[in-house]
């Protein structure tokens, strides 16, 4: 045994810094958590404090197919970047579009539930309390929803044109980290607004 070996670090004790990409996804995600609590908490604070209607109970119905397009979509964004880690560009292209087409889908439902609220019910962001912490609510999500798909949608048009290979793979799981963001957050809207709040 030489100094030399003694002095050199094994392989796997090397520490490295994290990915700059992961870490400012990560800081991000914790901000728009605070955002989302902040609504979620004045939300629950204005349930039944409406003094005129229409009310939650008498308006709303659970989006449940919309809900599983978005929440299936985080199932295809993980093969897509499965596959781009293994090289298969054309197939992660398809698993990518097909998320979003899913993403597409859940903003074309809550646009319809918002059509339908607004001129069939009446309900508007400054009808009573409900209208506004509601539109403010899934309005809120709804934005970040739609960032996504332009993010998505970018890197569409990229893969599309051969731009994205297996070396990108990385940037592509910030995204997706993303995107899982955007679902789970879905997931605490939808029970405190069409379960709890009715």
């Amino acid at each position: 045994m030489n100094a030399a070996s003694l002095t050199a670090p094994s392989p796997e004790l090397t520490w490295r810094t994290p990915d700059r990409g992961t870490v400012g996804m990560y800081c991000l995600i914790i901000a728009e958590s605070a955002i989302f609590s902040i609504f979620v908490v004045a939300y629950l604070f204005y349930i039944g404090k409406s003094l005129s209607g229409p009310q939650p109970q008498n308006v709303l119905s659970p989006p449940i197919f919309f809900t599983i397009c978005l929440l299936s979509s985080s199932i295809t964004i993980h093969f897509a970047g499965k596959q781009l880690h293994a090289g298969n560009t054309r197939a992660f292209g398809l698993w990518w579009l097909l998320t979003i087409l899913l993403g597409a889908a859940f903003l074309a439902g809550t646009a319809m539930e918002w059509h339908h609220l607004i001129y069939d019910e009446g309900l508007t962001i400054r009808t009573n309390l409900f209208g506004t912490t509601y539109y403010s609510l899934v309005g809120l999500h709804g934005f970040h929803v739609t960032v996504g798909l332009l993010f998505l949608g970018s890197v569409a048009i990229f893969s599309a044109l051969g731009l994205v290979k297996q070396e990108h793979s990385g940037r592509i799981e910030v995204l997706s980290l993303y995107w899982h963001f955007v679902d789970a957050v879905w997931v605490v809207v939808f029970t405190v607004v069409y379960i709890i709040g009715r």
